[in-house]
């Protein structure tokens, strides 16, 4: 399944600066915007595995999953 989200970005400096708009705390500062862009790619995989995993291990067993689209 593939998602899209939204890359907030600005250069200060001689750095780049950007987050996921959608996702909290998925941030990264790197030297070029194409490293920034790389690196908030990979945050947002590891936060999405983290809450992903975070969520099932907090369910009772017997849970089911059911996907949601907005």
């Amino acid at each position: 399944m593939t998602s899209t989200y939204t890359a907030i970005i600005q250069q200060n400096g001689d750095w780049w600066l950007g987050w996921i708009e959608e996702v909290p705390g998925v941030n990264a500062q790197e030297r070029t915007k194409s490293e920034l862009l790389a690196s908030l790619k990979e945050v947002l995989k590891e936060a999405l595995d983290f809450n992903r995993e975070d969520a099932r291990s907090c369910a009772p067993s017997g849970y089911t999953e059911e996907l949601v689209i907005v």
